[in-house]
């Protein structure tokens, strides 16, 4: 009986073991930067402290800035629980397992790859959230954990953000502000850098999720997950992992359930296509019949009303509630089941939208009180005279430091590049590889800031705490800045 209970003592000690909530940390972070404000606001008059006041209603105002990202949550909640209804996303989960039997490693390279170029094109980070519960199940359906798929989504497509190549929120923001200001960039060198970069970037994460997901796979003890975390990715994608393992299943995908998954597989394909800037590209495809003046009368625009190439957040939760309904016609479901099923849907994704609209508030105490300008000034006054072999890390290290309270891309480039650009080509540095130090360092950031609320919301789809992913990406994120550093660091000398 003593070995026994000794034998338990150690898992009871880790089963007490909780990471903090993504909410509590968000409101850590909120209270955090108003005291900063004030403290702030002693000594300059050109930040405003925060009041009690802005605290209490920037969560309000963070939800009004990030409607477009927290309706579509919902109405993806819908239409997962839709899809989920005709059992079609289980079987087809396990059919793809058992037809890679063996060779389940082969698809972290290939999927990491392709949020990648979409990351390296279109800045596809926010995007990425209705992909998290899809390899969260396909992954631990394989044999790994949730934290593998999810760490599949946020490095594949965060190291692309991190080698921004044509990216119109970030590089083609950045490029345009500097233009504006007289100064010349030359596209090509950005593009150049972008794809050294890129590879690094992609290379590095891959190397480490495939390196993780081979110890998961041989010992389940060696996760980074805790055992609350465990026990709540066992009770949403067990079944699918059990599934996966049992050779009859197969079976029970009907001809119906195949049309399901189909048109599953449809909509993301849409959704991704309606993102990507195609006209930036010189593809003018899916504005045929249209203009820059009218493009509702562009062809592909019947579906929403703007043409593909130019969605946005609305746009595709329009398109996911359109499927939704039809998956849920073609699966015969009664007008009330369609209903109650998209609904439930929704109501399993409220705390998710939350913590998006949450994480938003930081920024909005920020921009109202101007601690982000004030920031932004003196960081350009200390950095003004200095050699390039220090100006580079040291402005990658301010973009870093500042990109945890501005988590938009574009928001950076607009609040940034009109100090930070003249003080660059005021001491004859390249403008190409300042744009490329403000990528690679709000790439970075992009993937740990619990500002960024569609990584927070694609963690809890995935069942996985923030300080779990934290735990897990670290080395990355020190590799992958420091060879960002040393490669901007010798490009700036050079050119």
């Amino acid at each position: 009986m003593a070995e026994t209970t000794a034998s338990k003592a150690p898992e009871k000690r880790k089963k007490k073991r909780r990471t903090p909530d993504s909410f509590i940390i968000l409101v850590v972070c909120l209270i955090a930067v108003a005291v900063a404000t004030v403290i702030v606001s002693l000594f300059t008059s050109k930040v405003t402290g925060a009041t009690f006041a802005d605290v209490v209603t920037a969560p309000v105002l963070g939800f009004a800035d990030a409607m477009q990202v927290c309706v579509f949550v919902l109405v993806l909640g819908g239409f997962l629980a839709m899809v989920n209804k005709t059992g079609a996303l289980d079987a087809g989960v396990a059919t793809l397992v058992r037809a890679l039997k063996g060779r389940e490693l082969v698809l972290i390279p290939i999927l990491m790859l392709l949020f990648g170029i979409c990351g390296s094109t279109y800045g596809m980070l926010e995007e990425t959230v209705p992909f998290y519960i899809l390899l969260a199940a396909t992954m631990y359906a394989a044999g790994f954990d949730t934290l593998t798929g999810a760490l599949v989504v946020l490095l594949g497509a965060g190291a692309g953000c991190i080698g921004s190549t044509v990216n119109p929120f970030s590089v083609g923001v950045a490029t345009a502000a500097l233009t504006d200001l007289g100064i010349a960039v030359d596209q090509g060198l950005i593009i150049g850098f972008g794809l050294v970069l890129f590879v690094i970037a992609e290379a590095i994460s891959i190397f480490f999720v495939m390196r993780y997901a081979k110890k998961v796979m041989a010992d389940k003890g060696s996760t980074f997950m805790s055992l609350q975390e465990q026990e709540e990715a066992e009770k949403e994608y067990g079944q699918m992992e059990e599934d996966a393992e049992n050779p009859s299943f197969s079976a029970v995908l009907s001809g119906k359930q195949k049309i399901v998954l189909v048109l599953f597989a449809l909509t993301f394909v849409v959704m991704i296509v309606g993102f990507v800037p195609w006209q930036n590209f010189g593809i003018d495809l899916f504005m045929l019949g249209g203009s820059a003046d009218d493009p509702s009368g562009a062809w592909s625009a019947f579906l929403t009303g703007t043409p593909l190439g130019s969605w946005y957040f609305n746009e595709a939760t329009a398109w996911f509630l359109l499927m939704a309904i039809v998956i849920g016609i073609l699966a015969r479901l009664s007008g009330k089941d369609i209903v109650g099923t998209f609904l439930g849907g929704c109501a399993e994704m409220v705390s998710v939208a939350l913590v998006i609209a949450l994480a938003r508030s930081v920024a909005v105490i920020m921009s109202e009180t101007a601690l982000d300008t004030f920031i932004l000034e003196n960081a350009a006054n200390a950095l003004a005279g200095v050699p390039a072999f220090i100006f580079a890390p040291a402005t990658f290290l301010f973009y870093f430091v500042l990109s945890f309270a501005i988590p938009s891309s574009s928001g950076m480039a607009t609040l940034a590049m009109p100090i930070m650009g003249p003080l660059s080509d005021g001491l004859g540095f390249s403008p190409e590889v300042m744009v490329m130090i403000y990528v690679a360092a709000h790439g970075v950031v992009a993937i740990i800031t619990p500002m960024n609320g569609a990584v927070l919301a694609g963690l809890a789809l995935a069942k996985v705490q923030y300080a779990t992913m934290l735990k897990a990406v670290m080395k990355v994120i020190v590799v992958t800045s420091l060879a960002c550093v040393v490669v901007l660091t010798a490009a700036m000398l050079l050119i």
